[in-house]
């Protein structure tokens, strides 16, 4: 018993002598060329980083397009390294690519939206920072990767968005601020150019309002009042706030200025006892 275990040891070691006899310079050459693979894809990334940074490439893309090349250099290296050992990688694209058509397949929703990421990051209809309204959705981006670009508001919610719900939909992209609109009623005997001069005074001691300068004119003849339309930016993220605010300012100023705010009015007329 103890000379069969005996044999079958020095059968293995004489295998194992033999194979690092035949393969030792290939496979010591195969772990040689990996470690310079690993080197050179993670310097040649960080190279590439800092060419997009010097030229004023998008963050986004710059990482991106890093992290493309370096993986395809590592994968040039491993197949170099599998060559190097006598093995055939024939039979591993094969498997890839069955494996590929499969996920393919599988992952429709998920590719979809790592498609739509791709074209977002290489057209760059936004950036970090722009303020966007998609599906009725509006926030400030924060971050954008291949499957989501991510927003957020004034409330500090996070927003998700899938990518393939941003590709081929009507995007608005106002930079860093939002357009708020309003209309306030003054009488018909009133001089609108008072009026208006008192609303953008007013509008002129909010803060933080946008440097933009506001549209403030005539927006409608209604029943009972010209209607006063008023339009200015905001950031996005202070948008209520500053609404609100600007609200009160016009009205105090209209008041202080003693600028009638008309109420609506109906005339009624009982015509049943004039008949009689």
């Amino acid at each position: 018993m103890i000379e069969q275990e005996m044999t079958q040891v020095m059968k293995l070691y004489d295998l194992l002598v033999e194979f690092f006899v035949n393969y030792s310079f290939q496979l010591f050459g195969a772990v040689v060329i990996f470690i310079i693979g690993l080197l050179v894809a993670n310097k040649a990334g960080q190279l590439l980083v800092k060419v997009c940074t010097k030229h004023n490439v998008d963050v986004t893309l710059s990482n991106f397009l890093s992290n493309i090349l370096r993986t395809t250099i590592i994968i040039m290296v491993v197949i170099i390294c599998l060559g190097k050992l006598g093995v055939s990688v024939t039979p591993f694209v094969a498997a890839i690519g069955a494996a590929s058509l499969g996920a393919g397949l599988a992952f429709q929703g998920l590719l979809s939206n790592y498609g739509a990421g791709l074209t977002i990051i290489i057209t760059r209809p936004f950036v970090i920072g722009n303020t966007i309204t998609v599906q009725g959705i509006t926030g400030v981006v924060k971050d954008i990767s291949l499957g989501a670009t991510y927003l957020t508001n004034e409330e500090e919610e996070l927003i998700t968005i899938p990518n393939k719900y941003i590709v081929g939909d009507i995007l608005h992209n106002s930079k860093e601020n939002k357009l708020i609109e309003t209309v306030i009623g003054v009488s018909y005997d009133t001089d609108l150019d008072f009026a208006i001069s008192k609303v953008r005074d007013a509008l002129s001691n909010v803060p933080d309002l946008a440097e933009r300068t506001p549209q403030i004119g005539v927006d409608e003849f209604a029943d009972s009042s010209i209607n006063i339309g008023i339009r200015f930016w905001a950031p996005t993220t202070q948008y209520f706030h500053i609404r609100y605010e600007a609200n009160l300012a016009i009205y105090q100023a209209l008041k202080k200025a003693n600028v009638t705010i008309p109420f609506p009015q109906r005339e009624v007329r009982m015509l049943g006892d004039a008949e009689q």
